[in-house]
Parts: C-alpha cells; sequence; structure tokens
C-alpha cells in the first residue's frame, strides 16, 4: 500500500452529511464525509469541498451552507447527492427531499434528515485536491430522539463503503 492510501484512510471511518448549499436562486446538495468539529467555543466545523463542484462555487458566492445528517433510510438519497451533479439535475426534486426554512442563514435544511447545523463560512483553506471550509454554526436543529438516544442510523462512510451507527456504547 503506498504511503497516500494509507494516509487517505487512516481517520476512517466518518459521518456522512449532506450538505445544502444556495446562492441566489441557485441550490444544490452534496454528500461529503470530509467533516468535522474544529472548536467548541466558538462552535467552529470543517468540510473539505472540491473546487470543481458545482456546490463549493455556491458555498464559497455565499458564505453559508447547511450540515445535515442523514439516517439510513436516506442511503439511497446520500447515493445521488454524491454521484450526480447539481449542474445536471435538481437533487432536491430526484431525491424527493423536502426544503426546511432555516431561522439564521438563507440556505434550506433538508427536514428528513434528525440533525440540521446552519453554518457560516469563517475562513477558507486551498489545500490541494480539496478546499477546507471552516465555518461558525450559527443554529442547530436536532431530533428529540437524537438527543436522548444517541445516533441511531447514522451513516458512515469508509474507504468506499457505507455503513451504519446501531448501537452506542
Amino acid at each position: 500500500m503506498k504511503n497516500e492510501e494509507i494516509i487517505n484512510t487512516f481517520f476512517y471511518p466518518n459521518p456522512v452529511i449532506l450538505v445544502s448549499a444556495k446562492q441566489n436562486t441557485k441550490e444544490s446538495i452534496i454528500t461529503l464525509s470530509w467533516a468535522g468539529t474544529c472548536c467548541s467555543n466558538p462552535p467552529i466545523v470543517s468540510i473539505g469541498v472540491r473546487p470543481e463542484r458545482y456546490s463549493y462555487t455556491l458555498i464559497k458566492e455565499s458564505e453559508e451552507f447547511v450540515i445535515n445528517f442523514p439516517t439510513e433510510a436516506l442511503l439511497a438519497q446520500v447515493k445521488i447527492c454524491g454521484t450526480k451533479s447539481g449542474k445536471d439535475i435538481d437533487k432536491w426534486k430526484e431525491c424527493n427531499l423536502s426544503r426546511e426554512k432555516s431561522s439564521k442563514v438563507s440556505v434550506p435544511s433538508i427536514k428528513e434528515c434528525p440533525v440540521n447545523m446552519e453554518c457560516e463560512v469563517e475562513q477558507i483553506i486551498t489545500l490541494g485536491t480539496h478546499d477546507l471550509f471552516l465555518a461558525r454554526i450559527v443554529a442547530l436543529h436536532i431530533d428529540d430522539k437524537w438527543k436522548t438516544e444517541g445516533y441511531p442510523g447514522m451513516i458512515t462512510y469508509s474507504r468506499g463503503k457505507y455503513g451504519v451507527v446501531k448501537e452506542i456504547l
């Protein structure tokens, strides 16, 4: 195994997220697994996005996005949002997902997801194949079940395959 392959797979599994993006009248959803918490106070998260992706420009220009945590029931939609371009299809319509008005940003949340984090971009760091968006969480919406039971059905991604959290230890 090459060193790059070892480095690229070392931190797996990662949570799978659906990032909704909007700039003026253009909207899209992108599936990502390179995301994480960077700071608790202020609450800062990161997402890694390739500059050639359609959602990248929407996020960069609007300086807003919403992180939505899908469950196992949305795996088909996760796959579509990760393999199709928003330039070619309306992912909201194609995936039969419902827009939910966000409270602090202009980007809609995905109603079917039990957790939605409304984010405002603080900084963009150019790295190589991906740019790192550092963003402040300005609003959090979480389903009561996830507050009390952990993360049942949360999708993970590891080395080209999806998994699901079934039990919290």
